[in-house]
């Protein structure tokens, strides 16, 4: 991942994003963070394009104010967020190149989730930035689209974010990726369903700059055909008495291709942090394939981390032990499939919007069994 870029003036920050993007180009499998991703493959030629990807909200609870960055006269709020937190390439292309986007700002208590829609093709950016003790659950939802989106989220001192992204099945290339920033006492809790693409990639950057601060992180993938989905996480915990979990959970058939790289750095006097992260696999078919790569890198002393990855079929135990009690074959298969995802579904705390992803992890598990 590359360096934030400097302070400047969101017109001097675009500039320098544009000239990175420049100097290094589309990644390709010679990338460490890419290789089981094949971006320039998989885009070909006409890569995302010069287009602006559109967005859209839901209504807008009571606290929520919005700019939009096709406008001028950008209030001081966004100038100085605006364009700051951008850790890799593709993130510099989408400051580059997108005419358009959207900046959220929370103050209070958002009494309703709100909605957020990313749609089309090109690229297309995002700027949510939550003041001191305000609290949002954020609804993101990827429509179908070749898509670059970067998203830029500050938590300030005592800051809550639910986020809760689902990535339905996208025929084209589409990645995003967010970067947060996290104050004193800021809790970010996510969950990301993805249900693949010709290739899907949802890079995390999380600087957990604030002592107390926290991040849990969880996911569902769902995969059947030819479709990719990479999710590629690194948090930094930068001071100490920080936390972070990642759980993540992958259904792979087909000839489908699951992707977890998650990265964990303790900054040297980061003392007092604590980090764990799983990832588990399940294959349903011999030709699929799950990739799964948790790494750590610790400077300080006086630390808590721990990693855990696997790769497997169903427990065959327990498939007997289903059907000993005269369950068929296929619906005992499907319960187990179901009880493995749930524990990672489970930590949505919302139940309405928990049942929106169970409703599409069931949709999907519909065709990958079929």
């Amino acid at each position: 991942m590359t360096a934030p870029l400097v302070l400047g003036l969101p017109e001097a920050r675009r500039n320098e994003a544009a000239a990175l993007f420049r100097a290094r180009g589309l990644p390709t499998r010679r990338v460490e963070e890419w290789k089981y991703s094949d971006l320039a493959r998989a885009l070909g030629e006409p890569g995302f394009g010069a287009g602006t990807a559109r967005w859209a909200t839901g209504p807008l609870p009571q606290g929520v104010e919005l700019f939009d960055l096709a406008g001028d006269d950008m209030p001081d709020w966004v100038q100085t967020h605006f364009g700051i937190q951008v850790p890799n390439v593709l993130s510099a292309a989408s400051l580059a190149s997108a005419n358009g986007g959207v900046a959220l700002r929370v103050r209070g208590t958002a009494a309703a989730p709100l909605a957020l829609e990313f749609s089309g093709a090109g690229h297309v950016r995002a700027l949510i930035v939550l003041e001191a003790g305000a609290s949002l659950t954020l609804l993101e939802r990827a429509a179908d689209g070749a898509r670059n989106s970067g998203i830029e989220i500050v938590l300030g001192a005592n800051a809550a974010l639910e986020h809760i992204r689902i990535a339905p099945r996208n025929a084209s290339v589409a990645v995003e990726q967010v970067a947060l920033k996290l104050g004193r006492d800021a809790r970010y809790n996510a969950h990301y369903a993805s249900f693949g693409g010709k290739l899907s990639r949802l890079e995390l950057s999380i600087a957990l700059d604030g002592e107390n601060a926290e991040a849990n992180l969880s996911g569902v993938s769902v995969l059947g055909g030819d479709a990719h989905a990479d999710i590629t996480t690194h948090v930094r915990h930068l001071v100490g008495r920080t936390s972070s979990t990642q759980l993540f959970k992958k259904v792979a058939g087909g000839t489908s291709r699951a992707v977890y790289q998650g990265k964990v750095s303790v900054a040297q006097h980061a003392d007092g942090s604590d980090s764990r992260q799983s990832a588990k696999a399940l294959l349903l078919g011999n030709r699929a394939e799950a990739d799964l790569k948790p790494e750590l890198e610790i400077l300080a002393d006086d630390v808590k981390c721990a990693h855990g990855a696997a790769v497997g079929d169903l427990d065959s135990d327990s498939l007997f032990y289903l059907r000993a009690r005269g369950i068929p074959e296929n619906e005992a298969r499907a319960l187990l499939i179901h009880a493995f995802l749930e524990d990672a579904m489970s930590r949505i705390a919302d139940e309405d919007v928990r049942e929106q992803v169970r409703t599409a992890v069931n949709a999907a598990l519909d065709e990958v069994a079929a």
